[in-house]
């Protein structure tokens, strides 16, 4: 494993960090999870990324279970706060003081532990004051209940105004965790410089699109029984956008490539998003324990400019890249 700086502090985590979103405490069993998360520390993954919203908070809990007993100064836990969790009252959501309050002491409760190293904004919220928001995160941070503060899909303007309120309230807003890939590249322009300038690091999601780059889906054909583009509690819906004929085509044109490297699919993918500078880490999930096995392979690998270029001339003008997708995707209002 290799390990990176996160943003401009002196905190390292695992360049290959596990994620616990559409697993844990919904689409696999939890003995199963913490087969993962057990496989995730042999590995020598020691970076761990869940949020309060995740299987309306039972990811937490699952994820708290499989990490006990382990040493906590060896681990690097992160959770977030925004999405409706509980009975999704009208407090229940969002980035007032009253919930990210209530929802930190939850989340510690969930994953029984005393701080996290990493509390996260799951997403910018219209309907609070960003002052208000940003005072709050330090007070949790001074009251020892977080490390580091982290945003989620926030734009590049959204980052650079919470970072300098981070700074004039004393504490250190380190991270961004956007969705990136080889398909979905919306970050470049705008979110990566700015991040470079201000001292943010990219923490990734979805490096593999969701599955779609390991290349298990063909064209023409329907998706393999259990996978996530044939799951109808959500992943369905979450991958649509990359399933189809044109996108499969081109994602099968990356397996020459691929064996050149002598990676699979899935790996070469996480290796791609770890070429950029400005990522941290790769998050990684898993539904089997051989999935981190392999996954991790992916840590340490230096892909040559050459090959670099062969990827984007095999996917062409399927690529993602308008920047305008970050707020275009963030929700405008909440949902309670």
């Amino acid at each position: 494993m290799e390990f990176r700086y996160l943003g401009n502090s002196g905190l390292k985590i695992s360049e290959i960090t596990y994620g616990n979103w559409l697993t844990h405490g919904s689409q696999v069993e939890n003995d199963v999870a913490t087969k993962c998360v057990q496989a995730a520390l042999e590995a020598g993954i020691s970076t761990f990324d869940t949020a309060d919203v995740y299987a309306n908070t039972k990811a937490e809990t699952v994820l708290g279970d499989a990490l006990k007993g382990e040493r906590r100064e060896s681990l690097e836990i992160f959770t977030k706060v925004y999405w409706p969790t509980g009975p999704a009252g009208k407090n229940d959501t969002g980035l007032s003081r009253k919930h990210i309050m209530e929802s930190i002491n939850g989340s510690l409760t969930r994953l029984q532990t005393d701080y996290v190293d990493l509390y996260q904004a799951h997403r910018y919220d219209t309907e609070t004051p960003l002052e208000e928001t940003m005072q709050a995160f330090a007070d949790v941070v001074r009251q020892g209940k977080a490390l580091y503060i982290g945003v989620s899909e926030w734009t590049a303007d959204q980052i650079r105004e919470g970072v300098a309120l981070s700074k004039q309230l004393g504490f250190q807003l380190i991270s961004s965790q956007p969705q990136y890939s080889m398909l979905w590249r919306v970050i470049e322009d705008e979110v990566v410089p700015t991040c470079e300038e201000v001292g943010v690091s990219q923490i990734v999601w979805s490096p593999i699109a969701q599955g779609v780059l390991s290349g298990k889906y063909l064209p023409g054909e329907k998706a393999p029984e259990g996978s996530r583009a044939a799951d109808e509690k959500g992943g369905a819906d979450m991958i649509k956008r990359f399933m189809n004929d044109d996108v499969l085509t081109r994602v099968q044109g990356l397996k020459p490539i691929a064996d050149e490297a002598a990676l699979t699919m899935a790996q070469l993918a996480i290796a791609w998003v770890l070429q950029n500078p400005n990522v941290a880490a790769a998050l990684v999930g898993a539904s089997r324990p051989e999935q981190v096995a392999e996954n991790v392979k992916a840590a340490g690998v230096k892909l040559e400019p050459a090959l670099m270029a062969k990827i984007d001339d095999v996917l062409g003008d399927i690529v993602e890249r308008d920047a305008g997708k970050t707020k275009e995707t963030a929700p405008q209002k909440r949902v309670a």
